[in-house]
């Protein structure tokens, strides 16, 4: 048995959920250092010289935008990109683009961005939620460009299961004892079913699903668009991506912001192990929060009201509570819809209703973060963020865990992360995946490249602080901003210092004279 769950490898939920979490939940000293490499350029026609002959035609296409239909004042299209990278006559598919033309006027280039996940829209990021992704200023002086990665959206897209199969797969309570090999032999037969549709529904392009050639789709973006660097703003996942563009074409690199950083040297079991002790964390930075207000369910100190929300999770594990729409909430999704709020701050009174009501058996509320989570609304799914998430992961990440290894790993969990400990670990579905993975874990230094950015909040649970330090020193030109505080990802989220370094970044070259803490 893997500890990497099925929750721990969708762990890099994407930042894309914030944007919706704000407006679905709330309603509501610098050096110019010289580099001409990392000037943004007019965007011309680029220079294609160094491009091999058989992928010419993908990046010399021309591209007809029209208004799009969903998003008045953008403007959408498609590019063509090889289905497989190193044999261009395999055959094609199709990535969906959208665009912001600068506000202000002549744009200074385009600026590429990616919301995380692996798997989440980027035409949803910048059609519905342009401000919070880039802010204004970077919107008035940049083409603004959202594009679904292959395998993404309303690109050429990883197809699974149906609604009512999904449901069961992310829903259903798997009979026997936690840990019983009835149990485990359930959510492996699950896990099998789910990638055998995954294999059947999406028309061969599974083993080509990978992080490496999203990264080769965004320089072919960068060359269509008329530009002869990238500009890029990444994250979560999307700092993965960034980075290993940087790896691949570190010449083409303009300016690169890589927001709440994944560490592209560690192992997908020290991700899962990393990112448990980072939901303990923010999960007692939710407690404190939650007792100090006068509608908090618990009470006592923090290590009291950790073991009561624990005893809770086991109470439902036992005997899980049926909604309104006659679904069964047990642990596990009752630990879907903390992780969910634990997100962003502005989440924790909706965690606070939540855990309330499921004290008083009513699980709706905890439901609507569990379905959030999952991209499901009104008993349908919105995206397909999860079957493209399994894809890019069980691509990327080499298996090679030594079973001392996990064992190791759940010891520590247990010690350091105990209240989401019961509910991390399971079989690993990339176990039956279809293909074996293509990737590799390996520090990137991108030597050569201009100045990349590196954001990292100190108390982010779903990338660790600790993996945008990694990430920063690993970059030959890596600069790390640091932001004290809680929630994921740094960048329009509260912090003047963070934010004026980025558009000073973006708008005049200026990188701060060495690593930047924002308090």
């Amino acid at each position: 048995m893997s500890i990497i769950s099925r929750r721990a490898r969708r762990g890099f939920t994407a930042v894309v959920a914030l944007v919706a979490a704000s407006a679905l939940l709330t309603g509501c000293l610098y050096a110019l250092i010289p580099d001409d490499a990392s000037s943004p350029r007019e965007s011309v026609a680029p220079d294609l010289s160094g491009v091999p002959t058989e992928l010419l035609p993908y990046y010399e296409q021309e591209l007809t935008w029209v208004e799009c239909d969903d998003a008045p004042g953008f403007e959408c299209t498609s590019v063509t990109a090889p289905l497989d990278w190193s044999d261009p006559d395999a055959g094609d598919l199709s990535l969906a683009v959208i665009r912001h033309q600068a506000s202000d006027g002549a744009p200074v280039g385009s600026l590429l961005t990616n919301p995380g996940g692996p798997g989440a829209s980027g035409v949803d990021l910048i059609r519905d939620s342009l401000g919070f992704a880039v802010g204004d200023e970077l919107s008035g002086a940049y083409d603004v460009i959202g594009f679904d990665p292959r395998g993404v959206g309303a690109s050429t897209a990883v197809t699974c299961l149906d609604a009512e199969a999904m449901d069961s797969y992310l829903y259903d309570i798997a009979p026997g004892e936690r840990g019983s090999v009835e149990w485990e032999q359930t959510l492996t037969e699950g896990n099998e079913e789910f990638a055998t549709a995954c294999e059947a529904n999406s028309d061969g392009i599974l083993p080509y699903i990978t992080t490496d050639a999203s990264a080769r789709d965004m320089d072919l973006l960068r060359a269509v668009l008329g530009d002869d660097t990238l500009n890029y703003l990444g994250y979560s996942y999307g700092t993965f991506l960034g980075a290993t563009y940087a790896k691949l074409f570190p010449e083409r690199v303009g300016r690169l912001v890589l927001d709440g950083a994944v560490d592209p040297s560690i192992s997908g079991l020290d991700v899962s192990t990393t990112q448990a002790l980072g939901f303990e964390s923010a999960l007692r930075a939710y407690m404190e929060y939650c007792l100090a207000g006068d509608d908090c369910p618990f009470r006592g100190s923090v290590d009291e009201a950790m073991a009561d929300l624990g005893a809770l999770l086991a109470s439902v594990d036992r005997a899980p509570l049926t909604g309104s729409d006659g679904r069964e909430l047990g642990a596990d999704s009752l630990m879907t819809a903390i992780v969910a709020a634990l997100y962003s701050q502005e989440s924790w009174p909706y965690l606070t209703i939540a855990l309330t009501e499921t004290l008083e058996g009513l699980p709706d509320t905890a439901f609507f973060l569990a379905d959030f989570y999952n991209g499901r609304e009104l008993g349908e799914y919105i995206d397909n963020s999860t079957e493209a998430f399994r894809a890019y992961n069980c691509m990327d990440y080499p298996a090679d865990e030594l079973e001392s290894d996990v064992a190791d790993a759940e010891a520590l969990i247990a010690a350091e992360a105990p209240t989401v400990a019961p509910y991390w670990s399971g079989p690993d579905p990339c176990d039956v995946w279809p293909y074996a993975p293509t990737g590799v874990r390996e520090p990137i230094a991108a030597e050569g490249a201009a100045p990349i950015l590196v954001i990292g909040t100190t108390n982010d649970p779903a990338t660790p602080y600790e993996w945008s330090v990694s990430l920063a020193d690993q970059l030959e030109s890596g600069v790390l901003i640091t932001r004290v505080g809680e929630g994921h990802t740094g960048f329009n989220k509260g912090s003047a210092c963070v934010d004026d370094a980025v558009v000073a970044y973006f708008l005049d070259g200026t990188v701060p004279d060495g690593d930047l803490t924002c308090e």
